[in-house]
């Protein structure tokens, strides 16, 4: 109700979010969350709220990932059935005396062991992780000195520590933080082939 008075609302597209995804509808929910997020951060984007939108958003996003991830494990385990038992079939209408080497189906699974790859979790690369939290990056800045650092980690470290560089030492202010459009986009692109990374630690 709330979002048909204000549609612009952070709070509401979040709540929204979150009774989608306790109603086990999925896809709504990250909808909503991602909707939430997307406002948070054009609003105060180092705000507690915008860090909770993305812990909420990352859950759901692995949860999607991990369904996803197990009807394709499944289907590629029946194909991979399908493709030995058409193998032998194959290879009984030259030769019926003949068994189906041992070299094509190991073959065949170093196929479908390679497809597989992709759902299995690996390491994140360093270039898409904050220097000071070692987390993927959410809302990725770059300061002068040329060093990508999470926006509320930096802010945070500004305001607690003093105005520097955590890595460089030079003297740095919040004004000279820059959004990191292109490590967004490769963290997107990244999350988007690898959903297991949303894991939170």
């Amino acid at each position: 109700m709330a979002i048909h008075y204000d549609s612009h609302s952070v709070k509401a597209h979040y709540m929204l979010g979150l009774a989608l995804l306790n109603r086990q509808e999925l896809a709504g929910g990250i909808k909503a969350l991602e909707k939430s997020l997307e406002l948070g951060r054009g609003a105060h984007p180092a705000s507690y709220m915008v860090e909770e939108i993305w812990q909420e958003l990352s859950k759901a996003k692995y949860i999607e990932w991990e369904g996803l991830s197990k009807m394709r494990s499944s289907q590629m385990h029946k194909l991979n059935a399908t493709c030995k038992e058409a193998l032998k079939s194959y290879n009984s209408l030259d030769n019926p005396t003949a068994d189906v080497s041992e070299e094509h189906l190991n073959e065949l699974d170093e196929v479908f062991r390679k497809a597989a790859k992709a759902d299995t979790p690996t390491e994140v690369p360093d270039h898409l992780c904050c220097k000071i939290t070692l987390d993927i990056f959410r809302d990725p800045v770059i300061t002068p000195s040329g060093i990508t650092y999470e926006r509320a980690v930096i802010l945070d470290h500004l305001n607690r520590v003093g105005k520097f560089d955590p890595v460089t030492r030079e003297p740095l202010e919040p004004f000279q933080l820059i959004s990191n459009l292109a490590v967004k986009e490769a963290v997107d692109v990244f999350l988007k082939d690898h959903g297991w990374a949303y894991k939170i630690r």
